[in-house]
């Protein structure tokens, strides 16, 4: 009880020069609405993947979620921070050992005669620290804090696997389609080949028309292969994604007949509740605010207790029969008063983290915001570029037809029609690339607005 008199001194001596650290002046300031008028409807669901309306996209997901390889280093971190509460929370709680030490030694006696002994203790220890001042409670909530950040960061991982999985799915199905259109292309180019040359054969027409037919079909028979390729290199990415070996993946719905779904993105402010990154750095300031309170309550006394309770004999047989019996009780206040400035320091550090994780609490909310505005911006151009692109097909579609039959009649050159059939299949190409990059518009709307992720109550 005299130590508990030098308290008050120690509690001033360490903890009341310590400088307080305020947190740095926000600078976010939230959009009233979007730049771009959003015409949604709906809230988005947790499997907004649906609705798009493909089962094929849909078993794609769910193997990405089952199987994907860095979800499962999410998962196993998380299970790592997990058990860092459990280790936070053990102490507040008392501990406790027990000890067995078998001795055998020789010593000299009194009168220079060597005395061998045993002895053997055994003994059980408590000690407690009591957290008088909150600093073991502050490290709990840190490690707390911590964990569901990285809850956070995990879903953070599902919904950026997930979009990158329907991306890339929309993208393989943009190339098949082009593919599809490339190969009817080039049996349209064999016959317009063979019709030239055979002209040229019979003397209709020049050896000029026919070397450009032919020009043109190697050029559209090229582009096969390139297709190809680019679907190969697709289909091994997603199988990437989805924790498999490289392969073949099935497709469901055809390009043109997947929906497209239009997702309300509600208010600017509703975002922040909506994005798992946001959630986790938001989590990370609280985290960091509880490991500074931790490393200011460091420079207060910390008071411990302890206890032993214990026996000791010179054999087993006498330890078991009549021990002596040991016991202790006793109390600690340890106060810092000299640590060349380690504590303060540390204090000064977590001081940082903390306005580190404010800085980046605000970068994610910014990067949210940018996101969102990018993605809604990018769906009604590249939905208006689609319209006009679809009339610009449909245009170079009449004028084949109609350079095809002046051709034929005898009315016009083959170059005509020549320069009309490159024409239509840019054009008809240009439709299904801006269907493909439209779909993938909307995936990067659904990820920016946070996937339908509610936070963990």
């Amino acid at each position: 009880m005299r130590a508990l008199r030098w308290l008050p001194l120690a509690l001033a001596a360490a903890g009341c020069t310590m400088a307080p650290h305020p947190r740095p002046a926000p600078t976010l300031q939230l959009p009233a609405a979007w730049r771009t008028a959003p015409g949604g409807e709906g809230i988005v669901a947790r499997d907004w993947w649906r609705a798009f309306g493909d089962p094929a996209l849909d078993a794609l997901v769910r193997r990405a979620l089952d199987n994907n390889g860095d979800l499962r280093i999410a998962r196993s971190r998380l299970e790592e921070y997990r058990a860092r509460v459990r280790v936070a929370q053990s102490a507040n709680q008392p501990a406790m050992n027990l000890s067995f030490a078998p001795t055998r030694a020789r010593v000299i006696g009194p009168l220079g005669q060597p005395i061998d002994t045993t002895s053997i203790v055994g003994s059980v220890q408590a000690s407690y620290e009591l957290d008088l001042f909150g600093r073991i409670a502050a490290a709990t909530q840190a490690a707390r804090f911590e964990e569901l950040s990285q809850e956070a960061a995990f879903d953070a991982a599902a919904l950026a696997i997930v979009a990158n999985t329907a991306s890339g799915y929309f993208n393989l199905l943009g190339l098949d389609a082009q593919l599809a259109l490339a190969r009817e292309t080039l049996a349209s180019r064999e016959r317009s080949f063979t019709l030239a040359r055979h002209q040229f054969e019979v003397g209709y027409s020049s050896r000029l028309e026919m070397s450009q037919a032919e020009a043109e079909l190697h050029a559209t028979a090229a582009v096969v292969p390139q297709l190809e390729r680019a679907i190969a290199q697709q289909e091994q990415a997603l199988s990437l994604l989805v924790g498999a070996h490289p392969g073949p993946v099935a497709r469901g719905v055809p390009l043109l007949e997947v929906r497209l779904p239009a997702p309300s993105p509600g208010l600017p402010s509703e975002l922040l509740r909506r994005r798992p990154d946001i959630a986790q750095a938001e989590r990370l300031v609280a985290a960091s605010d509880a490991s500074l309170a931790a490393a200011r309550d460091a420079l207060l006394p910390s008071i411990r207790f302890t206890a032993s309770l214990g026996a000791q004999g010179g054999s087993i047989a006498r330890l078991l029969r009549d021990p002596v019996e040991l016991w202790s009780i006793g109390g600690s206040v340890l106060a810092p008063i000299f640590d060349a400035g380690r504590l303060r320091a540390q204090a000064d550090i977590a001081a940082t983290v903390r306005d580190r994780a404010l800085f980046a609490y605000e970068n994610a909310v910014r990067a949210g915001f940018a996101e969102t505005e990018n993605a809604l911006a990018g769906i009604d151009g590249l939905r208006r570029q689609s319209d006009e692109a679809e009339a610009r097909s449909r245009a170079a579609n009449e004028v084949l037809r109609v350079a095809r039959n002046r051709y034929r009649n005898g009315y016009a050159s083959y170059l005509e029609e020549l320069d009309a059939q490159r024409t239509a299949f840019s054009a008809e190409t240009n439709v299904l690339q801006l269907r493909a990059s439209l779909l993938a518009a909307h995936v990067d709307l659904y990820r920016a607005l946070g996937g339908g992720w509610t936070p963990a109550p």
